[in-house]
């Protein structure tokens, strides 16, 4: 099997780049690179301190639209934190910023915050769990490897626009 050397950047279609690109700085740390056209669409592209690229377009013409991953496509973007005490600090950082968020949640596969960007699109930050639980996930009966995915929870309250 050939190998990847992890994720290169996220590209996320957005109703208005400007506001995205804002929200990403002070909500998640991204840093602008620059504002950019091409013939038919334009945005932002951003770069987190950890290294991830994260482009916020809009296309001419694209209907005025929300985010639903019930639609074929993403269905959210799921960031790893190092720890719960991490997570908890984003949980604080989230309420200073006004993103509504689950607060910490037992997926019963790793500690999880869920909520949203000001398009609706579902964002998590999560703890990977120690990888002898991993192991076991993956090995175990079919009975282990099914779990409740939060990801299809009712979404949390609309987070106010920044």
């Amino acid at each position: 099997m050939p190998e990847l050397a992890g994720l290169a950047h996220i590209d996320l279609t957005v109703t208005d780049p400007e506001r995205s690109a804002r929200w990403w700085q002070e909500v998640m740390g991204f840093r602008p690179i620059r504002q950019w056209r091409a013939e038919t669409f334009g945005g932002w592209t951003l770069r987190h301190p950890e290294g991830l690229t994260l482009t916020v377009l809009a296309h001419d013409g694209q209907p005025e639209d929300r985010f639903d991953e019930r639609r074929v496509g993403l269905d959210h973007l799921s960031f790893n934190v190092t720890d719960l005490a991490e997570l908890e600090r984003w949980v604080a950082h989230l309420a200073t910023n006004e993103v509504v968020n689950s607060g910490v949640i037992d997926t019963g596969f790793g500690p999880t915050v869920v909520f949203r960007d000001p398009d609706n699109i579902q964002l998590e930050f999560y703890v990977r769990p120690d990888p002898a639980v991993l192991r076991a996930f993956a090995d175990g009966p079919d009975e282990l490897r099914i779990h409740t995915d939060i990801s299809h929870a009712p979404p949390p309250k609309q987070a106010p626009s920044v």
